[in-house]
């Protein structure tokens, strides 16, 4: 069963989120007639311009008393249930329809079919594949285009004489109307997107031979994993023609999402994955205070690391770290290790540095500054557990941080008792340690407030 749709909207083109539908029409095909019906103004909450009514001749005063669209939500879910959502240019109509549920909470899911794409597919070499040139080319009448129950009408007319077509071809004739239009990829959209959840969590795209291609995280699985599909990317796209299956973990909050993700891409280094893979560390730019007080700055080896500010997958990526700092904080290179410990520095006589290395800056001014650099790439306490949301309503989340490190994540229920250090390590599962993890947990504490319990 088919329902052959048409909609009238007071949005510009694909723009679902700013538009509104304002009227719908919706007529049962059972593949040989239209056997129901149902056609609606729709009241959208807002104004309709002057260019939407020029387009459908819809005002506001006609639809002042028309029912808003969660007034007939519901029968637009019956009548559309297990059938297969028609219409001419499918994305646009399918498209506000399923934000206009959106809106109310629901995710609307149909099948869908597009009327243009099986035209071109059963008559090809047309130079217009617009519903108005179809109907020209094919004698159809549409006494009311641009209102939603002339076009649907217009469609309906259409399907059956793509119908006809059908049933004359040769090649088409054995097969249905949906095995005509799903490509392989259609056919992956759809399995892929059946099988993955609206949860929070990270999700494996796999190929033909179960290996993992990309890794991704979502706090809505689904709606990233549909994302793929919209890319008009030329890697997305050929991502897309070496997927077959997907896996997902559910995380229950974004925090766990976005460290698994690093830790899985680094582990399993996907083809299509750009970033994080790296996963061993060479350098650190390390920092502390001189004897006199200063602080200061220097790139070391990842292993004779003491106190660490950042660490790098290269030299030279922590050297360019450095010299941003340099730029950006008017530091002094010979505090950044980059200059003779016993000279005045370079940058000082070309006015770059301010003249800490020759007594000429006050040490607290000069430490001002390097501290800004130090609270972006440090904790505000050496060990603490985050607690959050989990995957269900009864569970919790924790991320725990240990001497300035993360340590790992878990979960625990909302009766366990957590009572010394010890306690806390037994919820997280430990990870090998990857230092920007760290740089993500700092990274999300900035942007979220979650419930911290300190352990120090």
């Amino acid at each position: 069963m088919f329902a052959i749709i048409d909609i009238e909207t007071c949005g510009g083109k694909f723009d679902f989120k700013r538009g509104r539908i304002i009227e719908i029409s919706i007529l049962i095909h059972d593949g040989l007639t239209v056997v129901d019906e149902f056609t609606s103004l729709i009241n959208p909450e807002c104004y309709i311009s002057a260019y939407f009514t020029n387009i459908s001749g819809i005002t506001n005063a006609m639809v002042d008393d028309a029912p808003k669209f969660y007034e007939v939500a519901k029968q637009i879910l019956e009548i559309t249930k297990d059938k297969i959502f028609v219409a001419h240019n499918v994305g646009f109509d399918y498209g506000f329809v399923k934000e206009e549920f959106a809106s109310l909470g629901y995710a609307y899911k149909r099948d869908t079919l597009c009327t243009v794409r099986l035209t071109r597919k059963l008559i090809p070499g047309l130079k217009s594949y617009s519903l108005g040139n179809l109907c020209d080319y094919l004698g159809i009448d549409n006494e009311a285009r641009h209102r939603a129950r002339g076009d649907a009408m217009a469609t309906a007319k259409l399907f059956d004489v793509l119908m006809q077509v059908k049933s004359d071809h040769p090649q088409f004739k054995s097969k249905g109307v949906d095995e005509l239009m799903v490509r392989r990829i259609d056919k992956i959209k759809k399995y892929i997107l059946d099988k993955i959840p609206e949860d929070c969590g990270v999700y494996y795209f796999l190929d033909q031979d179960q290996q993992i291609i990309y890794i991704g995280k979502s706090t809505n699985m689904y709606n990233r994993a549909l994302s793929h599909f919209n890319s008009k990317e030329q890697k997305g796209r050929k991502m897309l023609n070496e997927l077959y299956n997907v896996d997902f973990v559910k995380t229950g909050n974004e925090l766990i999402a976005l460290l698994h993700e690093n830790e899985e891409i680094k582990r399993f280094k996907p083809k299509f994955n750009r970033l994080r893979k790296a996963d061993a560390f060479t350098h650190c730019i390390d920092w502390g205070k001189t004897e006199l007080g200063i602080i200061y700055f220097k790139i070391v080896p990842f292993q004779e690391s003491n106190d660490t500010l950042q660490s790098f997958t290269s030299y030279s990526s922590a050297r360019n770290c450095l010299e941003n700092m340099i730029d950006e904080y008017t530091l002094c290179i010979k505090y950044c290790g980059l200059a003779d410990a016993e000279a005045v520095c370079f940058n000082h006589q070309i006015k770059k540095c301010n003249g800490i290395c020759a007594q000429q800056e006050e040490v607290e001014v000069y430490n001002k500054r390097a501290i800004e650099i130090t609270k972006k790439h440090t904790y505000k306490q050496a060990s603490f557990a985050i607690i959050s949301a989990g995957r269900t309503p009864e569970e919790k989340a924790m991320v725990l941080v240990l001497n300035n490190k993360y340590l790992g994540s878990g979960y625990f229920d909302e009766y366990t008792q957590l009572n010394s250090i010890a306690d806390f390590e037994e919820v997280v599962t430990k990870t090998d340690y990857y230092p920007d993890n760290d740089n993500i947990v700092r990274g999300w504490l900035k942007a979220n407030k979650p419930k911290i319990v300190s352990l120090t």
